[in-house]
């Protein structure tokens, strides 16, 4: 039996892992200059974590969460989100406030798989924690839009609303459920149980049979309280100074129940209806949820996923250095031993070499030095080690000259740099 991936998976090949590692040192780069810290935590946490923070009556915590049960019979969940185990640990290691936390990895939701979509995903983001400044949300989207714009994306939407708090959304929820109620019959299995929990996540429907009853859906925007205005106005302020171009878009809401005030999505206009690649506001009241202290925080998670596919289709190409500097391709035992030793040699100089792996011919050993991308190929056989020299052959020339076995890892780190410094 031919075991294969788990559908909703798959295989990040050594053609491609270049870019992602791109753009995961980009992102490294600027959230650090941003004065973020990376932390990492478990792949699994316990389930009431994300059932209490997310919400019971979103589709995560309904229908997306893999969830299994351990050797003590205690449910477990692989993580559908980073926010919550980050707030668990800022809480349970004690760390300092203001703490600026970012994060990479992989995530886990039973969705649909689809194009930028799958039931294992990769999520850049960062969090916040200990400050209610409206400039923690400036700068929480500056860093976005800073390294959505280094990596190459030009083609980009930040859309802006006030999700409301505690005061204010109660006071929503009850105009949506009078909206909506005699629109019951008519929506979807999803929506009627969403008007029952939380009318708010039928404003995340993309089912087209409810869509349309969206845009004539009461705004939040009508019914934040004055201090949710104020907040977005100062947010909107901030932006302003900063020159970053935003949209209000009165019907945002995030699709997590512990959002409140500020609301953002950073959308790619070529990737068609899955657009955003990039989403996240302020959750003041969800450190004090799981238990801790009352404290203001704001985050951002950006799809890895995503943005791959949004440079794709925007033809953005990555800085990306390809192949390696050096294979060497020796021919014959005695070949072999002495390459491995000048192999070993010439990494210790910091340079990309391979070889002395195979005892196929000369031609084979050229052929996957080319598939390879090597810029140089050394060539050691029984006559070379005779003479005390290699042969160097170029590859983009084909020019080849002998060196002597003596002065080539100099010679060879020396060249290596010029070409890289493009002398």
């Amino acid at each position: 039996m031919k075991v294969r991936r788990v559908r909703g998976t798959r295989d990040i090949l050594p053609d491609r892992i270049r870019q992602w590692q791109y753009i995961e040192e980009t992102a490294r780069e600027v959230l650090e200059n941003f004065g973020f810290q990376e932390i990492r935590t478990p792949l699994f946490e316990k389930t009431p974590l994300f059932s209490r923070s997310i919400g019971e009556a979103t589709d995560i915590v309904v229908k997306e969460m893999y969830t299994f049960r351990d050797k003590k019979g205690r449910s477990l969940t692989l993580r559908p989100e980073g926010t919550a185990p980050i707030v668990r640990a800022y809480l349970e290691n004690r760390l300092p406030t203001p703490a600026k936390l970012y994060y990479l990895g992989p995530f886990y939701r039973y969705e649909r798989p689809q194009a930028g979509r799958y039931r294992e995903f990769y999520q850049i983001g960062a969090e916040t924690i200990g400050s209610d400044s409206p400039a923690s949300d400036a700068e929480i989207i500056s860093l976005t839009m800073t390294l959505l714009k280094k990596l190459g994306l030009k083609d980009l939407v930040l859309q802006l609303n006030g999700a409301g708090c505690k005061r204010c959304q109660p006071d929503y929820k009850k105009v949506l459920k009078d909206y909506f109620r005699e629109k019951l019959n008519s929506l979807c299995a999803d929506c009627k149980r969403r008007y029952r929990k939380n009318p708010l996540r039928i404003l995340d429907c993309k089912s087209k049979r409810c869509q349309r009853y969206l845009a004539q859906a009461p705004a939040i925007s009508d019914y934040l309280c004055d201090e949710c205005k104020k907040g977005l106005d100062e947010v909107k302020d901030y932006l302003d100074t900063l020159k970053i171009g935003y949209t209000i878009n009165p019907r945002l809401v995030r699709g997590l129940d512990y959002y409140t005030r500020t609301a953002f999505e950073i959308i790619s206009k070529g990737l068609g209806a899955q657009n955003a690649i990039a989403a996240g506001g302020r959750y003041d009241d969800l450190v004090e949820d799981l238990g801790g202290p009352s404290t203001p925080a704001v985050g951002v998670a950006l799809g890895t996923d995503r943005l791959i596919l949004a440079l794709e289709r925007e033809g953005v190409r990555p800085p990306i250095a390809e192949g390696i500097d050096i294979y060497l391709a020796s021919l014959g035992e005695r070949a072999n031993r002495r390459g491995f030793t000048l192999v070993q040699r010439l990494r210790e100089k910091d340079l990309k070499v391979e070889g002395v792996l195979s005892s196929k011919s000369l031609k084979s050993q050229l052929r996957r030095a080319n598939r390879l991308g090597a810029r140089y190929v050394l060539i050691l056989g029984e006559e070379e080690l005779t003479k005390r020299k290699a042969i160097l052959k170029e590859m983009a020339t084909g020019k080849q000259e002998e060196m002597p076995l003596k002065r080539i890892v100099e010679k060879m780190s020396e060249k290596v740099r010029k070409r890289s410094e493009g002398l």
